[in-house]
């Protein structure tokens, strides 16, 4: 596993971003052979959404053959609601690039066929060749995507039911109302992410410092789902200082070490 720290939050975004055009300008990508990139939604991401489209009106990147697919998606809510991640999506990245319509999977939480829904989301991963990077956060209890404690290191897309904790994290976004949170979404599954070529989890914040202990320090657990990230041949953490706190001193010193030439 790879960690990268950086100063504060905007400096994370920054590297994250220009690690995102890196890959796929070195990947050069046609309409027959897509950069395929998982995204998350949340807090954390914003920063890094608003310096790829800095660097997509600076022409460093292209998006024409890139295409997406999200973590997940509250269960009951319209495209059109403010909160649903589609809208998040679109106010914050889709309609500032070019990215083709086509090329952009989401999860659908209208669905009246669940089971279905998932089983092509999986399909339709595996029929581009899989994601070549998958970028996610973590919640402060270190579940990815949805992927809540105690969920399976292998499970794969489907629906979830959401933690109190989590809800209550989410509320900020619904007028700091926990009863506007739905409880329920749709989500890739942990093993979903780790079959990705490589995944890159940004973690900021001293509320994060729990998860990030967990993530790098802490035993391979599905109590604390972002420590599959141990397992993956090409795992990576950003993270800032702040989400470093209760990290022992010589771990902080070793990845400061190794990581201070790369790039």
């Amino acid at each position: 596993m790879r960690v990268i720290i950086k100063p504060d939050y905007e400096t994370v975004s920054k590297w994250v971003a220009n690690y995102v055009v890196y890959h796929i300008n070195k990947f050069r990508p046609t309409p027959e052979r897509l950069f395929v990139l998982g995204l998350p939604t949340g807090g954390t991401p914003i920063g890094m959404y608003k310096e790829l489209i800095n660097l997509y009106q600076k022409r460093k990147v292209s998006f024409e053959n890139v295409a997406t697919f999200n973590m997940d998606e509250y269960i009951g809510l319209p495209p059109s609601n403010p909160q649903s991640y589609r809208f998040f999506m679109e106010e914050n990245f889709f309609k500032h690039v070019n990215l083709k319509p086509q090329n952009i999977h989401m999860l659908n939480g209208l669905t009246k066929d669940y089971e279905k829904e998932c089983r092509n989301y999986e399909k339709a991963i595996k029929d581009l060749g899989g994601v070549n990077l998958f970028i996610g956060g973590v919640g402060e209890d270190g579940h990815i995507a949805f992927n809540e404690p105690f969920s399976s290191l292998r499970s794969r897309t489907r629906v979830k039911t959401l933690t109190e904790s989590t809800r209550q994290a989410n509320a900020r976004f619904f007028e700091n109302n926990i009863e506007k949170v739905p409880t329920t979404a749709i989500t890739v599954g942990v093993g979903t992410i780790m079959d990705s070529a490589e995944v890159l989890i940004m973690i900021t914040g001293e509320n994060k410092a729990e998860a990030l202990q967990h993530a790098i320090e802490g035993n391979i657990s599905h109590v604390w789902t972002v420590s599959a990230l141990q397992m993956h041949p090409h795992g990576l953490i950003v993270c800032d200082k702040d989400a470093t706190k209760k990290l022992s001193s010589e771990t902080v010193a070793y990845f400061m070490d190794i990581e201070k030439n790369n790039f």
